[in-house]
């Protein structure tokens, strides 16, 4: 921006655009993630100091994504089937078009896509939509919290067309849920599966049935059980039992338990996706 002003002064139709979000300071946008937020609430805070500087000169506006945007890095985060829960980018593009026609005295505003597209007159946000229909993640920094997004999820059950494979949910976890869990990983395990993840998680869970559990696929035809494991862990996840069994049966999107604070990640991240490509071929015998 430094370097563009002196030209940005000379139109009649200045804008600068920051990809960042409404400063939110509820302590939970800071405790998963507190540099991250530091640096994009660094940008927030630029755009209200700078539509203050600049004012009748140049518009400076922020502009945030009500859901997760479908792009390579929500890839890398959620692996395998995240698009089905995200919108296309389209959506963005298409709001900062709207942002860029209006005039330089609409200044200083921290602008979600979904909202200004109503006020153009969009119904339809379905076409935006990788999977129509399909539940979507909320982005980070909005008001309406990660945990109650989780539970509206979680209470529509799985998508129409996965419900003829899953007629009946799966029931409450019980004493012994998690053993029963890794009983049936374990005979899920190959040469195969361990070739292509080689990586040791380690599981501290807390709750009934908790405590320390491994899942070894390192070693020749894999190995899961209580404890630590032999070999130091590439991953370690904390979480409850019950959203462990959630989570292996595909009832809470890992994504979707690291975002609300319900799982807790140290490690590798790339192996800890791994796991999760892993979960969902688990999925129809959990």
């Amino acid at each position: 921006s430094k370097a563009c002003i002196p030209y940005l002064k000379k139109s009649k139709i200045a804008h600068i655009l920051n990809l960042s979000p409404p400063l939110n300071l509820n302590p939970l946008w800071f405790k998963q993630h507190c540099a991250y937020t530091i640096a994009k609430y660094g940008m927030s805070m630029c755009v209200l100091g700078m539509a203050e500087e600049f004012k009748g000169e140049i518009a400076v506006n922020a502009l945030w994504p009500k859901t997760a945007i479908h792009t390579a890095a929500m890839d890398m985060l959620g692996g395998s089937g995240i698009e089905s829960q995200c919108r296309k980018v389209d959506i963005i593009a298409d709001a900062a078009y709207s942002i860029f026609k209006r005039p330089k005295t609409f200044t200083g505003n921290f602008v979600i896509d979904e909202n200004i597209l109503k006020d153009e007159g969009v119904e339809n946000f379905d076409i935006y939509a990788v999977k129509p229909g399909h539940p979507l993640i909320p982005d980070f920094f909005l008001d309406e919290q990660p945990d109650t997004i989780t539970k509206k999820m979680e209470s529509r059950g799985p998508p129409p067309e996965l419900r003829e494979e899953k007629s009946q949910p799966p029931p409450k976890p019980r004493s012994g849920a998690v053993e029963e869990t890794f009983r049936i990983v374990k005979d899920s395990l190959s040469d195969d599966v361990v070739k292509a993840t080689q990586a040791i998680y380690q599981f501290e869970l807390s709750g009934e049935d908790g405590g320390t559990w491994f899942l070894d696929l390192k070693s020749q035809g894999g190995n899961v059980g209580y404890g630590e494991p032999s070999d130091r862990a590439d991953v370690v996840m904390s979480m409850s039992t019950e959203d462990f069994v959630k989570m292996f049966s595909g009832k809470l999107k890992p994504t979707m338990a690291f975002m609300s604070g319900k799982l807790k990640i140290k490690g590798n991240m790339a192996l800890a996706i791994k796991l999760e490509k892993l979960m969902s071929q688990m999925n129809a015998k959990l």
